[in-house]
């Protein structure tokens, strides 16, 4: 088995070997990994934070032992917690790093940094100030950084920076917590999911108080929650059909 680290900003994660694919994820700086498959020019892994699955470019990371995977894999995360930062290799070139980027790896990589930092589990409470970081982040299919995200990736990024994992994808994190049978038994921090006509799960976001909910949909936005669904105010419809509501922490 190979292993890998990311040594760069953002990478894609693409659902095929070729740079035309789906996005369907993003691999940040310090994201460590096994190499499920590697080809010439592209490599098949699963991440270590979340298992996710998909391909990268073989000039986009750095190979790593097992000995060294296991060590990141044991320890609780040092994560970045400035919009950007960057570090320093050691020819002391600068490289940007986005918000919610891990720096475990900053040894092995050869690489410093002087910013700020998070590696301990926050309060629920915490969350929305974090969630705010990233209002008015463009919607980006795949996405996870304050540039471009997702709603899943929005939802895993706030919680990852507070201390706690979550899945991926909405279907992967509405199979985590507990379910609530109400919008007035939840707390701000718990997730909202929401499904199509099909029944599956499509959509999550970030409950508030008072009845708001924070989302990635066009960008990161502030709307209404009811029984219903998510009530959005500029087009004065419901957009999004509630399913279930998860606490989680």
């Amino acid at each position: 088995m190979l292993y890998g680290i990311c040594n760069l900003s953002i990478v894609p994660l693409r659902f095929e070997p070729t740079d035309t694919s789906e996005l369907v994820s993003q691999v940040l700086y310090g994201d460590y990994f096994k190499v499920l498959e590697k080809r010439k020019s592209w490599s098949r892994i699963r991440l270590g934070f979340d298992n996710y699955e998909g391909w990268v470019d073989n000039k986009q990371f750095v190979e790593i032992s097992e000995e060294q995977y296991k060590q990141l894999h044991n320890e609780a995360p040092i994560i970045a917690t400035d919009l950007v930062e960057f570090i320093e290799d050691e020819n002391q070139q600068l490289f940007p790093i986005p918000l919610g980027a891990t720096l475990n790896g900053l040894e092995l990589l050869k690489h410093n940094h002087d910013g700020t930092t998070e590696s301990k589990k926050q309060p629920k409470s915490h969350f929305l100030n974090t969630a705010f970081l990233y209002l008015n982040t463009p919607y980006l299919w795949g996405g996870k950084t304050p540039f471009g995200i997702d709603c899943s990736g929005f939802t895993q990024m706030v919680y990852k920076l507070n201390g706690h994992k979550l899945l991926r994808d909405a279907s992967q994190q509405a199979t985590q917590g507990e379910s609530l049978s109400f919008i007035e038994e939840s707390e701000p921090g718990d997730l909202a999911f929401f499904d199509n006509n099909e029944g599956d799960i499509i959509h999550v976001g970030i409950i508030m108080e008072d009845n708001y909910i924070i989302h990635a949909h066009g960008k990161v936005r502030i709307d209404r929650l009811d029984h219903s669904g998510i009530y959005n105010n500029d087009k004065r419809i419901h957009t999004h059909k509630l399913r279930v509501i998860k606490k989680i922490v």
